[in-house]
């Protein structure tokens, strides 16, 4: 049995922190559709929310898992794909928008 506490430590640190800035991009997001009347400004705001709330969720998920007794498995494919996909999905709104 190995101590998992201080890289469940940092990697639940890395996650918060990647989504604190998720978090204020689309703040920032936010307050551009705002300014510019929403209609298809909103779009990318939805996609960057979706995306932070799936960046908390795995980021708990995997602390949890580091944090057990035992060896932690993998991340789940699936998750990363979904986070990437939310990551292109976001810049292609952007883009689309403009």
């Amino acid at each position: 049995m190995s101590d998992h506490g201080a890289q469940a430590e940092r990697t639940g640190l890395a996650w918060r922190r990647t989504a604190l800035a998720a978090t204020a991009c689309t703040l920032l997001l936010l307050h551009t559709a705002a300014r510019q009347g929403w209609g298809t400004a909103v779009i990318p705001v939805a996609v960057a929310g979706a995306m932070v709330v799936v960046l908390v969720v795995i980021g708990s998920i995997r602390e949890r898992a580091l944090r057990g007794p035992d060896t932690p498995k993998p991340l789940n494919p699936a998750f990363a794909v979904t986070a990437s996909a939310l990551v292109v999905a976001t810049a292609v709104a952007l883009i689309a928008v403009r």
